[in-house]
C-alpha cells in the first residue's frame, strides 16, 4: 500500500468515526429510520452537486443495476441498523462493533466467494466472537437486552458491508471498473429508494418529532454530505485501489476517534468490560488484516 491509502483510510477513518457521534444525535430526536434515510437522502444530494460542480458525465456503463443494489446492501440496510442501535449503544460501542466488518468478511468470503481462511484466521473468527460477547455482556447500557439487541443490529451492518465489498469487486472492479464517484451516486439512489417508503410511514404517522431543530439538521446534513456522499467516494476507490478487504480495514481505525467524539461531544463513558473486549476484538482483527508471509501469497497465487 501507499502512503495516499495510508492517508485516505486514516482520513476515512476519522470521519467515520464521527458519523457514530452525529447518528447518537439525531436518532433520539428524529428516530432511526428518519435518520437513515436523511442520511442517505443527503448523501444522494451531496453527490450530485459534486458530480455537477466537477462536470462529471453521469454514465454508468451498462451498471447501474450493480450500483443501485449495492447502495441498499452497503448503504440502506447498514445505516438503519446504525441508527437502531445507536438508540442504546455509546458511539464507541457501535464503531468497536463496526471493526469487526473484516472478521465478517474473511467469513462472508470463505462461505460464500471462495476465499481462503488460514488456521490464524479460524483464531481471529474466534477471537472476535469472545471479544463481541464481552463487550455485549459488560457494555454500558440501559438492559443486557439493549446490548444484544444493539450488538446483533451492529453485526447485521458489518455482514452488509462485508457481503457489499466483495460484490463490489466481482459486479464493479472485475467487470472494466467504474468511476468511484459514479458507483457512490448510483449506490445511494439504491439506499434512498429503498429506504424511502419507510420514512415516509414514519414520518406521517409519528406526531412527536420535533422537525424544528438546528443542531439536529446540522449533524443530518453532516451524515449525508461529509459522511456519507465523500466518504464513500473515498471508499469505493480505495475498494479499487486496494481491494475489498483491506479496504475493511478502515473500521480498525474508526473506534478510536468515535470514543475520541463521543467523549468530548457527550460525555460517553466506557467501561472496563468495554475496554477488555474491544483489545481482543482489536487482536482478531489485527490477525484479519496482517500482511500475509510471501511463502503464503506465493501458495496463493499457485492454486
Amino acid at each position: 500500500m501507499r502512503l495516499s491509502d495510508y492517508t485516505r483510510l486514516l482520513a476515512l477513518a476519522a470521519i467515520w468515526g464521527a458519523s457514530f457521534l452525529f447518528m447518537r444525535i439525531t436518532v433520539p430526536e428524529f428516530g432511526a429510520i428518519n435518520s437513515a434515510f436523511l442520511r442517505v437522502f443527503f448523501g444522494f444530494v451531496g453527490l450530485a452537486v459534486i458530480l455537477l460542480a466537477l462536470r462529471c458525465p453521469i454514465r454508468f456503463n451498462g451498471k447501474f443495476r450493480a450500483c443501485f443494489t449495492l447502495g441498499m446492501i452497503n448503504s440502506g440496510v447498514p445505516f438503519v441498523m446504525y441508527c437502531i442501535a445507536a438508540q442504546w449503544l455509546p458511539a464507541g460501542y457501535s464503531a468497536v462493533l463496526n471493526a469487526t466488518t473484516p472478521l465478517m468478511g474473511a467469513l462472508i468470503g470463505f462461505t460464500f466467494f471462495a476465499e481462503k481462511l488460514t488456521l490464524s484466521k479460524w483464531a481471529a473468527v474466534i477471537l472476535g466472537a469472545v471479544g463481541i460477547a464481552i463487550i455485549t455482556t459488560f457494555g454500558e447500557a440501559h438492559s443486557m437486552q439493549e446490548l444484544v439487541f444493539g450488538g446483533l443490529a451492529c453485526l447485521v451492518a458489518t455482514s452488509c458491508y462485508a457481503v457489499s465489498g466483495f460484490l463490489t469487486r466481482q459486479w464493479i472492479n472485475n467487470q472494466g471498473g467504474l468511476d468511484p464517484k459514479i458507483v457512490a451516486f448510483g449506490s445511494q439512489i439504491g439506499a434512498t429508494t429503498l429506504l424511502l417508503p419507510l420514512f415516509i410511514f414514519t414520518s406521517t404517522t409519528d406526531t412527536s418529532i420535533h422537525w424544528a431543530q438546528g443542531e439536529v439538521w446540522a449533524s443530518i446534513i453532516a451524515l449525508g454530505v461529509i459522511c456519507t456522499a465523500c466518504a464513500y467516494i473515498v471508499f469505493f476507490r480505495l475498494i479499487s485501489d486496494i481491494g475489498p478487504l483491506r479496504s475493511m480495514t478502515v473500521t480498525f481505525l474508526i473506534p478510536p476517534f468515535a470514543i475520541l467524539w463521543g467523549y468530548v461531544v457527550l460525555d460517553e463513558a466506557i467501561s472496563q468490560g468495554f475496554i477488555f473486549g474491544s483489545l481482543i476484538v482489536a487482536v482478531a482483527v489485527w490477525l484479519i488484516v496482517r500482511p500475509a508471509k510471501q511463502a503464503e501469497e506465493v501458495k496463493a497465487l499457485q492454486s
